[in-house]
């Protein structure tokens, strides 16, 4: 809930400076009770703990992988399921966080694409991902400010631009310097590429910065593997790409799959670098993280090192390091899948 939306759950008898404590209290202090907010009357406390509690996902069950990483499988009100991963990396910790139960798009690599879609997540559903693993890891004291090395990256489970303004919602709040203050350096948004969406997202005064899942280097290609492409193609997404409005310290992030003998070949490379040559852009490779019932293979990291060297020719290339591998919490593995 931003600012008004409390206020207004209060009711127009209660002085406005009780909305103001209620919100710190939620994003800042990050309370878990509403009786835990000492600065409000106790008759305050004890109307607002009998409407119920503040809201935040249950932890259904947490995975530890040997890496450190934390995979969180979380149960919404109404009893779906979500997932949360916290990737933590020396004094930097990222929190992977869900915009929908379930996704829509149908990535053929993607093991989160088997779930299709369920709902959107509200606002507060998506912002009570980051309230509940920061608390329950300790990533914030009590009223700080979040630590400068907290990444917030919207790649768990959904099309966050097909929930934007629950998705835009939630990055106020995640950036109010009242609410949970992070700086907009800090939060990302991934996108499979719905064009229309990216012009209205770069319309937005407060908003994420901007990742896009391209893992194919020609239109025949990406339809095959995206199917979302057939409806926004590859021509219209670069398109949208060319006019959106980076800020001074921003670049683009072309995010790209291997697929063993798919879109893995020096000439996949230097069609990849020819198209993105003139954007303001970096690329992070992603060798594909197997699952079950995904009809793809790893290519080897030789394969994966020639790609990156072809492609750093004309735009900054890197690897992202697969985490959580051994608990089902990497790029493209999140199925609510049970682990032993």
């Amino acid at each position: 809930m931003e600012l008004p939306d409390i206020q207004e759950a209060l009711g127009p008898d209660t002085p406005a400076y009780r909305s103001r404590q209620v919100y710190a209290a939620i994003y800042r202090e990050q309370v878990s009770d509403f009786v835990q907010i000492t600065s409000l009357p106790a008759a305050l406390r004890r109307n607002l703990a009998a409407r119920g509690p503040v809201g935040l996902p249950q932890i259904a069950r947490m995975y530890q992988s040997a890496d450190g990483t934390r995979r969180y499988l979380l149960r919404l009100e109404d009893g779906r399921a979500i997932e949360a991963v916290l990737m933590p990396e020396g004094e930097r910790d990222t929190i992977c966080i869900s915009s929908q139960a379930g996704c829509a798009v149908g990535c053929k690599f993607c093991m989160t694409a088997l779930l299709g879609l369920e709902r959107n997540l509200t606002a507060g559903e998506i912002v009570g991902q980051v309230l509940l693993v920061s608390r329950e890891n300790g990533l914030r004291a009590k009223g700080d400010a979040p630590p400068g090395r907290l990444n917030i990256v919207m790649m768990g489970q959904g099309e966050p631009l097909l929930n934007l303004p629950n998705v835009l919602k939630a990055t106020r709040i995640l950036l109010d310097p009242n609410g949970f203050a992070l700086s907009p350096r800090r939060i990302t948004v991934s996108t499979s590429g719905i064009a229309p969406k990216i012009e209205e997202l770069a319309r937005a005064a407060a908003r994420p910065k901007l990742a896009i899942s391209l893992n194919a280097s020609t239109e025949e290609q990406r339809r095959e593997l995206m199917p979302i492409t057939r409806k926004y193609h590859l021509k219209d997404l670069l398109e949208a790409c060319r006019h959106y409005p980076l800020r001074p310290w921003e670049k683009l992030t072309f995010e790209y799959v291997l697929l063993k003998g798919v879109n893995d070949s020096d000439a996949d490379a230097r069609r990849v670098a020819r198209m993105l040559a003139n954007l303001n852009a970096k690329v992070n490779l992603i060798a594909l993280n197997p699952g079950p019932e995904i009809p793809y293979e790893t290519p080897a990291p030789e394969r994966v090192a020639s790609f990156r060297q072809i492609v750093m020719r004309s735009v900054p290339c890197f690897v992202r390091k697969p985490r959580g591998l051994d608990i089902f919490a990497a790029c493209g593995q999140l199925k609510r899948a049970e682990t032993t």
